[in-house]
């Protein structure tokens, strides 16, 4: 009987189907990441691997697991996973796209009212007891409505954020590696090249992979470039952005803001310099954690393992 290893604690309501089919082995803790050391332990003899996106999945843990026939990831990025690696070896990779789109950009835009209004650093004061009076600059923060967007990586999270974005009668901008004429006909926004797009925008969404060409996108040349009064949003890959940069751009005012769900290093260390500053709200990568969206995302992880293991082509096949 082939066998699966699920490298998180996963609901049995999603597990049990799999269970009647094949041999099914789970990590059991829902607190505690699996190690490196431990995925190429426990999945030694399996044929399927069901990953979250913080294992690192690399050449040495591919190469060890000798019967492995199919990576499944949650989520829809995947640059966990050595995929060149695993399609030299002939393993399978599948990832879970389409399913979080409205659930992320759904948090995208909160985080983007959230870091604009101040939120959680208010709740903080209010909390701590510090709310004591009121003046008429107290706890202001940037307007949204009317305000210029832009977003990096128009996919189909980017054009759900636009959409959201109209209700709010922005001005969309945004930059991709190549020109969506569609979405700049079906929601109205408009092509810009990246520093011209950082110059005009109120608000700057970071939306696309993390990749080669991607990895330190924004940097201080490029900080410099936005508005004083201008907050970024990061709800892609941490490393798209350069954390020191961004902390000596907050600090020195070069920009207003930063609200962020994703980190070089996750979970983010306490001791981390960005979460000494109130002008950032942190998140910790949540863009698709609504109920309904996580567990249609284990259903497509599911699907694909299963197909595989039949020999079918699974629906969400990377390589």
């Amino acid at each position: 009987m082939d066998k699966i290893y699920i490298t998180r604690k996963l609901p049995e309501e999603i597990v049990e189907p799999l269970r009647e089919k094949f041999d099914v082995q789970m990590w059991h803790s829902e607190s505690t990441a699996m190690t490196y050391e431990e995925i190429k332990a426990n999945a030694k003899d399996a044929h399927a691997l069901w990953t979250a996106l913080s294992d690192n999945i690399d050449r040495g843990i591919i190469e060890s697991l000798q019967n492995l026939k199919v990576i499944s990831n949650f989520g829809v990025g995947y640059n966990n996973i050595d995929v060149e690696s695993a399609k030299e070896h002939g393993i399978i990779v599948t990832n879970t796209p389409g399913v979080l789109t409205e659930t992320t950009a759904d948090l995208t835009f909160a985080l983007l009212l959230a870091t604009a209004r101040r939120i959680t650093e208010v709740e903080q004061e209010i909390r701590a007891g510090n709310w004591i009076s009121r003046s008429p600059m107290q706890y202001t923060g940037m307007d949204v409505f009317g305000a210029t967007l832009g977003i990096i990586g128009m996919g189909r999270i980017g054009e759900a954020v636009a959409r959201r974005a109209k209700g709010f009668d922005m001005n969309v901008l945004y930059h991709n590696r190549s020109r969506k004429l569609d979405a700049e006909e079906t929601h109205g926004v408009r092509y810009m090249e990246l520093d011209e797009l950082l110059q005009q925008s109120d608000f700057v969404i970071l939306l696309t992979p993390l990749t080669l060409e991607t990895k330190g996108l924004i940097g201080e040349r490029e900080l410099n470039l936005m508005k004083e009064t201008a907050a970024i949003i990061n709800v892609a890959r941490g490393g798209i952005v350069d954390e020191q940069a961004l902390y000596e751009a907050l600090v020195s005012k070069k920009i207003w803001a930063a609200g962020l769900d994703v980190f070089e290093q996750e979970p983010i260390p306490i001791n981390h310099p960005l979460l000494t500053l109130p002008n950032v709200t942190v998140l910790p990568h949540i863009g698709s954690a609504s109920i309904r969206t996580r567990l249609a995302m284990m259903e497509l992880n599911a699907k694909d393992i299963e197909a595989v293991l039949k020999n079918k082509e699974p629906q969400n096949r990377i390589v």
